[in-house]
Parts: C-alpha cells; structure tokens; sequence
C-alpha cells in the first residue's frame, strides 16, 4: 500500500485542530443537552432568563469555535493530500502505468481519516473529564436546579464517527481528483504552478529585484500555507486577548482553557506551514547559496513574505475576539442582571501583540540557523 499508517501519522496538525474543536463542542453541547432536561423545573423569572442565555451561549460557542475549526481542519487535510501526491508523483505516475485507475490508488488515501479520529476520540474523551468541572462552574451561582451529567451517544456519533468518516471520504475524493493528470506529466516529477503572476500596475515600470520576485511568488503559489500562518496569528491574537478580556464574563476555567486551544492551535499550525516552506525551497536556497546571497537574505526570501499575513492575522483576530464578547454581551446574557459591560483592552491588546512579535521573530530566527544548516553539496547529488 502506497500511503499507509506512517503517513497518516504525519497529520498531528488535523488531530491537534480536531481535538480541541470535539472538545470545546462536546463540553457545551452536552450540557446544553443535559440543560434543556430541567426546562420545566425553573420557576423564576431570573433562573428563566440565565437558562436562555445558558442556551443560547452553547450554541453560539459551538457555531462560531466548532465551525471555525472544522474549515481549517478541511484546509489542511486537502493541503496533506496534495502535498502528498506533489512529493509521490513519480511513484503514482509508475502505478498508473502499470494498469492502477485513479480511484484505485485514491482508495488508499482513506488512512488520512485516522487523523481524524485519534483528534475527535481524545478531545470527546477530554471533554468528559473536565466536564464535571465544567457544569459546576456554569451553574455556580445556583440560578438553575442541579444539572445531571449524561452520556448521549449521539454526540460521539456526529463529533468522532462521522467527522472521521467524513474525512476518510474526503481525502480519498480529493486525492481522485488530483490523480487526474497524464502519466507523463506524474512522471517527470514536476511542480509547475499554472498561475500567472500578476505584477503590480504602478510598479509595471520598474525592475523588481530576484528577492521580490522570489518572496512574492513563494506567497503566491503556497496558499494553503499561506492561510496556516494567517490562521496561526489569528488564533494567537484572538484566543489570548479572549482568555484575559473575559475574565468578568466567565470563568477562570473558561478563560484557561481558551488559552490553551489558542496556544496549540497558533503554533501547531505556524509550524507545519513554516516547516514546509522551507523543505519545499531547499534546493533554492541552496542555488542561492552557491550565487553568493547571505544566509539572512534566503531566510528573507523564503518566508519574508509571510510576515505581512501573520499581522493581519494578528489584526484580523483582534476584531473578531472584541466581536464576539460584545455579541456575547449585547444579546445572549442582555437579560441577565448583574453582567458586567465589555470595553476593549488595549492593554492586553499591546501585550499580547508585543508576545507575539517577540515569539515569530525567535521562530524566524530558528529557521535562519536552519537555513544555515542545509547542506549545499548533499542538495547537488539528488
């Protein structure tokens, strides 16, 4: 079999995005659904009015985080699949010419699915041990009647069977039609980009430099990668100001495990995107090398271009987390007495954003030192 266990094994990012989208979801539509159970038990207008916001805030937490999540973690699985049969055409070009059809070779791509399925069985698995927890904290003010914890076997149905199933098709679909090209061009193991670059009419006059052109088209043909970093930035910002901004609004539990997810999230993803730009352009940098550029200005070249997408992350997330706590304010706990009101915090706002250049520019340089490592003689005898 062409794509096994190993290789399956290699997609920790769509376990670790997997993970904590079963997690958060689990924990909020399993009390949501244990909630609903003591519906005709309140009898106060109060406990009436926390009870709707209980509700309602489940299922925005479950729409906006589940939903965020399960796109990336569709982005990634296609990049895997693609990434995999872009470094294997030679291989599938020879079983193609030996008679295998495309669904024939795509059918061994179902393995991918199994990253699915080690993220969503640990993070359901998580959720119910910190849901005890959990379903204390939501009701610690005592404003409902006690709340029983169940295990509704539907839940593991549609958040861990059928996500892995789903992906499992996915990954075998995709990979089918990616497998839809002549033998001949699998065969010559190349990787041409069918867009055109698209130049800058205000700068159509001058000559852009071989390290312009270079970083803009890395940028260019890597847009999966290219929204990996953007996401990364995004989850760092929005999830580390979400866990300190919140802290009048939830609960410290809340507020560290939001911390957490957007810890892992930001660099899971920034890792496998810097990670794969660099062993992508490794015979280029070694060209570059050998033409005399410095080790600084690969490292430039390569992923300078980035740079620019991680900030608008950062500011994209930014916005998204004010967002969302207004609107979490604003309407779902508007009848609630005794909320308090949400401003931004700058603050948090300047720290965080203060980390997280701190923190890209150490991981930047790591790379650098990597850079400096790639051995030019051994990228000439491949």
């Amino acid at each position: 079999m062409l794509v096994g266990i190993r290789d399956a094994a290699k997609l920790v990012g769509i376990a670790v995005i997997s993970c904590c989208a079963v997690l958060v979801c689990t924990m909020f539509l399993n009390f949501y659904l244990d909630v609903i159970l003591i519906e005709s038990k309140i009898t106060s207008e109060l406990s009436m009015a926390f009870y709707h916001a209980q509700v309602a805030s489940a299922k925005v937490v479950c729409l906006v985080a589940g939903g965020c999540l399960l796109l990336t973690a569709v982005v990634m699985l296609l990049f895997y699949v693609k990434h995999y049969i872009d470094t294997h055409k030679k291989e599938l070009g020879i079983l193609k010419a030996l008679g295998y059809s495309n669904l024939k070779i795509a059918e061994n791509f179902w393995v991918f699915g199994l990253s699915a399925f080690f993220g969503t069985a640990l993070g359901f698995g998580g959720a119910f041990l910190l849901m005890p927890k959990f379903y204390k904290l939501q009701n610690q003010e005592k404003l409902l009647p006690e709340i029983a914890m169940h295990f509704h076997p539907m839940l593991f149905l549609c958040l861990v069977l059928l996500p892995t199933l789903a992906f499992a098709l996915l990954a075998i679909g995709y990979a089918w039609k990616k497998l839809r090209q002549p033998v001949l061009t699998l065969l010559r193991d190349t990787l041409q980009s069918r867009e055109k670059i698209k130049r800058d009419p205000k700068s159509s006059d001058r000559e852009r430099s071989f390290l312009e052109d270079l970083r803009g088209s890395i940028v260019r043909t890597k847009k999966a990668l290219a929204f990996f970093i953007l996401f990364s930035s995004f989850c760092f910002s929005s999830m580390l100001q979400m866990s300190f901004s919140m802290k009048d609004l939830a609960s410290k539990m809340m507020g560290a495990m939001i911390f957490l997810i957007g810890l892992t999230l930001a660099f899971t993803t920034l890792l496998l995107a810097v990670t794969t730009v660099v062993k992508g352009n490794t015979k280029t940098i070694a060209m570059m090398r050998v033409f005399g550029y410095s080790q600084k200005e690969c490292c430039g070249a390569i992923l300078g271009g980035y740079r620019a997408l991680s900030y608008a992350g950062f500011a994209l997330g930014t916005v998204y987390q004010y967002g969302l706590l207004r609107l979490m304010v604003d309407l779902v706990f508007l009848e609630i007495a005794g909320v308090p009101d949400y401003a931004f915090d700058v603050p948090v706002m300047l720290v965080t954003l203060g980390v997280f250049v701190a923190l890209y520019e150490i991981l930047m340089y790591v790379y650098l030192e990597k850079i400096k490592r790639i051995s030019v003689k051994e990228i000439m005898l491949e």
